[in-house]
């Protein structure tokens, strides 16, 4: 809740990290993974290893091994790495060929390849549109928010999983590059119909702002879909911008991470300088600081859900443990492991849990997520306002 704010500095943490933190979402399966970049300036790999009984038992070594055995007999070094970091136990280990990483390097960039449409499952079972981005291919053939998605390619997609027909709209299985096209069956009302988009390279924006009221002191709602490059200087920018002690009301729902470095600078929006976060890597523990000079005074509400994760879910803790904001929503994911990133024989890349993070306070979220303040289900936005209005923050 609002009021004690702490500032930890934790015996043996050292000020600053020399790495760049990724807690990134690989936005085609719905799913997030963070990960370190290698410590070197050289391009040599780091040797990743297990840091506890709870990360894994695999190593880089171990991989490339069996990557090189597979290779020799003629079969596929990823489907080998795939099936040795299966068997290790390690929940966020994954593996990519070198388009899929190329892929996953531009999502944390900001953009992807696709026709500009995010989805969800209705309470019916059926996949409804909702948000068709300005400027797609989407947008350009008229698909509107609302519109219902029955097939993509002819395949229905009514009993798929949602993460497996974003998949099939970027085309990731079939590796469809950027022109490819995509046959989308629709329907709107009573209208059904089909058209045929051309995948293109898209840059969404991460962050969005809106007042919640027709006053100048009215609250402001600031959205961010993903930590994606750019996301904090445009939550800092974005906060900056808000006239008076009118409140705000950060939403992370769905908020699937990226890269934790915006999401720290996204943090010394609200806070003035101080402890966001503690890690380990190999058990040698680190930490990371806001910058100073955050608007520390209007007040905050920050709304989550079981699709904040990560990144995402870093900032949340820093916010609550503090006293900086008050959380309201479902309790959150719990993706608080860190990954590094190492390249195998044959060019693809294998992400390896080497650490944890954990709140100021000392909290893991790794599996148990964060507990919001106040708890809401489908009504959470509208308590969330009546919360920042009983706080002071306008309405």
């Amino acid at each position: 809740m609002m009021g004690h704010t702490y500032h930890l500095k934790p015996r043996g943490i050292c000020r600053g990290a020399a790495l760049t933190l990724v807690f990134a979402s690989v936005l085609a399966t719905a799913a997030a993974t963070g990960s370190l970049p290698r410590e070197d300036d050289g391009g040599t790999e780091i040797k990743t290893r297990s840091v506890s009984s709870t990360v894994g038992s695999v190593d880089r070594e171990e991989i490339a091994d069996a990557v090189a055995d597979a290779e020799a007999d003629g079969k596929s070094g990823k489907d080998a790495a795939e099936e040795v970091v299966s068997r290790s136990g390690d929940r966020w280990g994954a593996v990519y060929d070198e388009r899929e990483y190329e892929e996953f390097e531009q999502a944390l960039d900001g953009s992807y390849t696709g026709v500009g449409i995010s989805a969800r499952r209705s309470a019916r079972g059926e996949v409804v549109v909702t948000g068709v981005q300005g400027g797609s291919p989407a947008a350009g053939a008229g698909v509107r928010k609302g519109d219902l998605l029955r097939t993509v390619d002819g395949r229905p997609v009514e009993k798929r999983p949602v993460a497996d027909v974003v998949a099939l709209l970027r085309g990731d299985r079939t590796k469809a590059p950027e022109g490819s096209s995509v046959v989308l069956g629709l329907s709107r009302g009573a209208h059904s119909w089909t058209t045929t988009l051309r995948r293109a390279r898209l840059s969404p924006d991460p962050v969005s702002v809106r007042r919640l009221g027709p006053s100048p002191s009215s609250a402001v709602l600031i959205k961010v879909a993903a930590f994606t490059k750019g996301a904090g200087t445009a939550v800092r920018d974005a906060v900056d911008e808000v006239p008076g002690d009118a409140g705000i009301l950060l939403d992370l729902r769905a908020n699937a991470g990226g890269l934790v470095t915006e999401a720290v600078t996204a943090s010394s929006a609200f806070l003035d300088g101080g402890l966001v976060a503690t890690y380990d890597v190999h058990g040698d523990q680190r930490a990371l600081y806001a910058e100073p000079g955050g608007d520390t005074g209007r007040p905050v509400v920050v709304l989550v859900d079981g699709g904040t994760m990560s990144a995402a879910e870093l900032l949340t803790g820093a916010l609550q443990d503090r006293g900086r904001a008050v959380t309201v929503g479902s309790r959150t994911f719990g993706k608080g492991s860190v990954q590094m990133p190492s390249k195998l024989p044959g060019g693809s890349v294998a992400e390896l849990t080497v650490g944890h993070y954990r709140t100021p306070a000392g909290r893991s979220v790794e599996g148990s997520g964060i507990t919001p303040d106040v708890r809401a289900g489908p009504e959470a936005q509208q308590r969330a306002e009546t919360v920042l209005s009983g706080l002071g923050g306008g309405s």
